[in-house]
């Protein structure tokens, strides 16, 4: 699935918008409430996109980083139990690519992912809200 949206806001802004706890778990519960994020962005490294309210989620390889332009993340295992657990595979082996381009001040926010088919539906609805949200809290920085 792809999905973008302008932002009037440099791509910094919108890059630490995207990744910064505090509005990191204001746009991602747009598709899942009480999501969090678990472990640092960086190259290499294992992270966890957790739901606060059942506890499921899914840790996920940054496989690429590029400060304030690209990330890509491929995704491992489900967990369940704040991730300290393995459950079903349905998004083990997919990807989220966030790309991030910018002219006269106007970044444009591109998101890439693999979604499970049964969730596809969902996600065509709740994808835009958490760009929305992005593109309002980048916008009041």
């Amino acid at each position: 699935m792809k999905f973008s949206v302008e932002i009037h806001a440099p791509r910094e802004i919108v890059w630490s918008t995207l990744w910064q706890d505090e509005t990191f778990r204001q746009w991602a519960g747009m598709i899942d409430p009480g999501t969090y994020m678990k472990g640092e962005l960086k190259e290499g490294n294992e992270i966890q996109f957790i739901s606060a309210e059942n506890g499921y989620g899914v840790s996920s390889l940054v496989k690429e980083l590029k400060q304030n332009e690209f990330l890509l993340l491929k995704h491992r295992a489900d967990t369940q139990d704040s991730g300290q657990q393995k459950r079903e595979d349905e998004w083990t082996g997919g990807s989220e690519r966030y790309t991030l381009s910018e002219d006269n001040d106007v970044t444009t926010l591109t998101l890439m992912c693999d979604i499970p088919l049964r969730m596809e539906e969902y996600f065509i609805e709740a994808y835009p809200k958490a760009l929305d949200k992005i593109k309002e809290l980048s916008e009041k920085k």
